[in-house]
């Protein structure tokens, strides 16, 4: 919640279209929980397409609201932060202030 801003009981509701791999993509995406990421591959298997790595790429990078549906959990294989529409340096900076924001603190 930011500064000012009033908690609501429901949940945001969008109109988005795509293609049905880009929308199945982005529900999978819905469901990565705040400060956590999956692969482009997770994301894949997550939707039954364990093959698309790629395509599931390129459906992330068309999510025309970024922040909204959360491409920002999505990294590579690798553990690499990977491409961003508003660059690396903010997807970082988003996965800090999750990571703040909904980590439990550890005992």
């Amino acid at each position: 919640m930011f500064c000012g801003e009033k908690k609501s009981d429901r949940p945001v509701s969008l109109h988005v279209s795509g293609t049905n791999f880009q929308i199945s993509v982005w529900k999978a995406l819905l469901q990565i929980p705040p400060a956590r990421v999956a692969s482009y591959s997770q994301v894949a298997t997550a939707i039954g397409r364990p093959n698309s790595a790629r395509a599931v790429g390129l459906a992330v990078g068309a999510n025309p609201v970024a922040f909204l549906i959360p491409c920002h959990r999505v990294i590579q294989q690798s553990g690499k932060v990977g491409g961003y529409h508003w660059g690396e340096t903010r997807k970082q900076a988003i996965h800090v202030w999750e990571s703040a924001r909904y980590e439990q603190p550890q005992p």
